[in-house]
C-alpha cells in the first residue's frame, strides 16, 4: 500500500493518514467497511441510518475495535433521541448527523468528548452547524447518492470554504457528493476543503452491504443514468422532510411514480410491498439503486482498501501535476 503524503487539518485532527471519510451510508455501511476504511488510513462510518439497536450492536462488533464513527439521520434521531446514548456507549471517534437539526444532540455527543460532523447542504444549515458545535461540517452536493438536495458541490464547497474562514477558522470542511477518484480529492482540496466524504465508490466495494445485482446495476450505469426523487421513500413509508430527494438510478418504477406522486401516495400500500419484496430480491427494475453521478466512474468492485489506495495515489499525482 503507498503511504500517504498529503497532510491536511483532517489527518491531522483525527489522527488519520488519509484525508477521506466513507460516508455513513444506511444499510450499505456496516462494521466490517468501516472498519476497512479506518484500518487502511482513512475514517470508516457505520451507517446507523434510521435507528435499529440490535444491527448496529452487531455492526460496532463486526468492526472489530477499530477506530469508526458512526451515522444518523438526525429527523428519524429525533424520534428515538435515546438512540445517540446507545451509539455514544460503544465509544466512536465521531457522531455523523444529517439531514436534520444537529442542536439537540450537540452537547450529548461533545460532553462524550466525540467529534461531532454535520452533513448539510445549504450555507444557512452550515453557519447553523457551526453555531451548534460541528467540530467538521460537510458541505454535500446534488451530485450525491442517496440523499440530498440542490446545491452543487463545486459551488458550495468553496462557499462554506470562505464562511468558515472569516467567521470558525477552527472548524474543519469535508467536501461529499461526486467524489469517487484522485481527481476529485485534488479538487476539493483546492476548493478549500480539509477533505472528503465518499460514499458511492465505497459503496461499490467488496465488504459494503449491497446486493450484487444493485452493484452490477451501477457498474453498467453512467451518471445520466441517476434521478433525484422521492418516490422510493413513498414506497418505504419514510416519513422524509420534503426538502430531501434522493439520488438513485432511474428505472421502471421512477418512469412510472416520478411524476405521478399524488397516484403513488394513492396506491401507496400495494406498491410497498411491490418495492419491498424486490429490494430484497436485488430486482433493479422495481426497487431502485441507491448510487450518485460518479456511477459513470465506477467499473469495478474491490477491496475499500485498496478503493482508497487507488484514490490517494491518484490524488497525489493530480497534485504534484500543480504544483512541479
Amino acid at each position: 500500500m503507498a503511504t500517504a503524503t498529503i497532510s491536511t487539518r483532517l489527518t491531522n485532527r483525527l489522527g488519520i493518514r488519509h484525508p477521506v471519510i466513507q460516508a455513513p451510508m444506511a444499510i450499505a455501511a456496516g462494521g466490517a467497511l468501516a472498519a476497512a476504511v479506518s484500518g487502511a488510513g482513512g475514517l470508516g462510518l457505520i451507517g446507523g441510518g434510521y435507528g435499529d439497536k440490535e444491527w448496529l450492536a452487531e455492526q460496532f462488533r463486526l468492526a472489530d475495535q477499530q477506530s469508526i464513527g458512526c451515522g444518523l439521520i438526525t429527523w428519524s434521531l429525533q424520534q428515538e433521541p435515546q438512540l445517540l446514548q446507545f451509539v455514544l456507549q460503544h465509544e466512536p471517534l465521531a457522531v455523523f448527523l444529517s439531514f436534520g437539526d444537529p442542536a439537540p444532540f450537540a452537547r450529548d455527543v461533545k460532553s462524550a468528548n466525540v467529534l461531532l460532523i454535520c452533513q448539510v447542504q445549504t450555507l444557512r444549515d452550515a453557519k447553523h452547524a457551526m453555531d451548534a458545535g460541528a467540530d467538521i461540517v460537510v458541505a454535500q452536493g446534488a451530485e450525491a447518492g442517496g440523499h440530498g438536495e440542490k446545491r452543487a458541490t463545486f459551488t458550495i464547497v468553496p462557499e462554506v470554504a470562505d464562511y468558515i474562514a472569516q467567521h470558525s477558522p477552527d472548524t474543519l470542511l469535508c467536501a461529499a457528493g461526486g467524489v469517487a477518484d484522485g481527481r476529485g480529492l485534488a479538487a476539493a482540496l483546492m476548493l478549500g476543503a480539509d477533505g472528503v466524504v465518499i460514499g458511492s465508490r465505497f459503496w461499490a466495494s467488496d465488504e459494503a452491504l449491497v446486493h450484487p445485482n444493485m452493484l452490477q446495476a451501477a457498474l453498467d450505469a453512467t451518471g445520466d443514468e441517476t434521478i433525484r426523487s422521492s418516490v422510493m421513500d413513498i414506497a418505504r413509508k419514510l416519513a422524509w422532510p420534503e426538502r430531501y430527494t434522493a439520488r438513485v438510478l432511474k428505472n421502471a418504477f421512477t418512469d412510472r411514480w416520478h411524476n405521478d406522486i399524488d397516484g403513488l401516495i394513492a396506491v401507496a400500500e400495494d406498491q410497498s410491498k411491490k418495492w419491498s419484496a424486490a429490494w430484497v430480491d436485488g430486482d433493479v427494475s422495481a426497487a431502485n439503486t441507491f448510487v450518485g453521478e460518479v456511477t459513470g466512474l465506477i467499473d469495478s468492485i474491490k477491496p475499500a482498501a485498496e478503493i482508497l489506495d487507488t484514490i490517494m495515489s491518484a490524488a497525489e499525482a493530480q497534485l504534484r501535476r500543480k504544483y512541479d
